[in-house]
């Protein structure tokens, strides 16, 4: 019986970091449909640090609400 809830817990752990990664992936890719510019370009080759910024901290925010999720 212990085994069974930690396998359990397993589980809904992976299926809860397979939707996070998901939700990450389609979050980016509304992102990249939204603005009006190539972020890739932009981080990359323009170098703005502002965008980056701005991106890392959406990755971070949706990590943090995933990551309660998981936790329950």
């Amino acid at each position: 019986m212990f085994e069974q809830t930690h396998i359990t817990h397993f589980v809904w752990s992976l299926i809860y970091a397979v939707l996070g990664v998901v939700i990450f992936g389609a979050v980016f890719w509304v992102i990249t449909k939204i603005v009006p510019f190539s972020i890739r370009k932009e981080i990359e080759e323009d170098q703005n640090t502002s965008l980056g910024i701005i991106i890392g901290a959406v990755i971070i925010g949706l990590s943090i609400i995933i990551a309660a999720a998981i936790h329950g």
